[in-house]
């Protein structure tokens, strides 16, 4: 679309496997007929809230059961999602995100599943979702929430992802990176916003900079400052602002014991 600027490298390439998976393979027979239902159960009583989970008080963290990354290669070996959901939630997240995407990042849908078998607390489904079909297959894997990359959704695709994911009874986190991302996510009723600290063009990770956006969001939205936490100093510093909801990955699936590690970031003030 004129006036935006083109997609970094790795998001193209992964944007485009993304388009040929779907095209490659025919939505399944049934499929939104089953994601109707999986909401409906969570109507019913069974859904776990993301926006809530991240509202108590102190800090929150959303621990990440992440296999590798384009940028930092393989982070555990061996890697055990139940294991790690487990001791995430031992260790006192606020919610476990799962990263689902398979040819960058080594994931697995199925993921999803097995980790809320494991765990009371609510899943954050993370891969680039770009298609209603996509949000489907999340409702039926019992994702309680899905991360939308806002600078992937072009024009009107972030508000339909938004109302479709809503009908699916799916709470968002719009993942942001800069003052245009922000702008256009204000524009919707999404209450979650994650700031990415690490710029998919480069890979480098500027939490000053994340800082300086997350105080230019409105206080009646939850920030969520994503990437670039590597222990309890970092924790600190943020809280320090105002910030305290978190995602972490790698300092995590990098640690001796996860669960341990968890705990010293959320004890950190």
């Amino acid at each position: 679309m004129t006036g935006e600027p083109a997609l970094p490298d790795i998001l193209a390439q992964i944007t485009d496997a993304v388009w040929e998976r779907l095209a490659r393979e025919p939505e399944p027979v049934g499929l939104q007929r089953r994601a109707r239902e999986a909401a409906g159960v969570r109507r019913r009583g069974e859904r776990r809230s993301l926006r809530e989970a991240l509202t108590t008080p102190g800090v929150r963290v959303i621990a990440e059961c992440k296999r590798r990354s384009p940028s930092a290669g393989w982070l555990r070996q061996p890697f055990d999602p139940v294991a790690l959901a487990r001791a995430y939630q031992e260790g006192g997240a606020a919610a476990i995100s799962v990263v689902t995407e398979s040819q960058f990042f080594a994931g697995q849908a199925g993921w999803v599943a097995a980790v809320r078998q494991v765990a009371s607390l609510p899943v954050l489904q993370k891969d680039f979702f770009l298609s209603r079909r996509q949000l489907a297959e999340a409702a039926i894997l019992g994702a309680d929430a899905v991360l939308l990359i806002v600078r992937l959704l072009r024009g009107g695709l972030l508000a339909e992802m938004v109302a479709a994911a809503a009908e699916l009874e799916l709470e968002t986190l719009l993942e942001i990176h800069d003052g245009a991302d922000l702008a256009r996510a204000l524009d919707l009723p999404a209450p979650l916003l994650g700031i990415n600290a690490r710029d998919l063009a480069t890979f480098t990770v500027d939490l000053p900079r994340a800082a300086e956006l997350a105080s230019r969001v409105p206080p009646d939205r939850v920030v969520v400052l994503e990437s670039g936490i590597s222990g309890p100093a970092d924790v600190r510093a943020h809280a320090a602002r105002g910030l305290r909801q978190f995602l972490v990955g790698e300092h995590l699936l990098r640690a001796a014991e996860p669960r341990e590690a968890l705990r010293e970031l959320v004890g950190a003030t």
